[in-house]
């Protein structure tokens, strides 16, 4: 079976593979954002922290278990990443990482679709400040 390919009564996390997928999706997202000239620059040098609550978020965000939540408490997306500027041309390079990594991770068809979709929702929620 092709990641992606789950039962109906699966939740997206367990119809992508669940943990294994979740870490490889993370470790080829943030190899990408680690060289994305438009990324790095609000990003900190160590992402070992940002690695780990980027795993808790996306564990919980695609249906599996409340990761985040149990260890940072609400997710509040929108205050966590004010302190950033967050333009729409990052926000486009954010989304072409993750395209790139969810494809990296073999993440395919409709549930791929649909968890990109909410991502690139969350990600423009998150916009903060205009291009330069």
């Amino acid at each position: 079976m092709q990641v992606g390919e789950g039962k109906p009564d699966q939740t997206p996390y367990e119809a992508i593979g669940g943990a294994p997928t979740v870490a490889k999706l993370v470790d080829a997202f943030y190899t990408r954002v680690a060289k994305h000239p438009d990324l790095i620059p609000i990003f900190p040098e160590d992402f070992t922290e940002v690695r780990q609550k980027q795993y808790a978020f996306l564990t919980q965000f695609f249906g599996g278990p409340p990761l985040f939540a149990q260890q940072y408490g609400s997710p509040m997306l929108r205050m966590r990443h004010l302190p950033h500027e967050i333009t729409p041309k990052r926000t486009k390079s954010w989304l072409e990482c993750m395209s790139a990594a969810m494809d990296e991770a073999g993440i395919t068809g409709p549930v791929r679709d649909f968890l990109f979709s909410r991502l690139s929702a969350a990600a423009h929620h998150m916009i903060n400040s205009e291009d330069n």
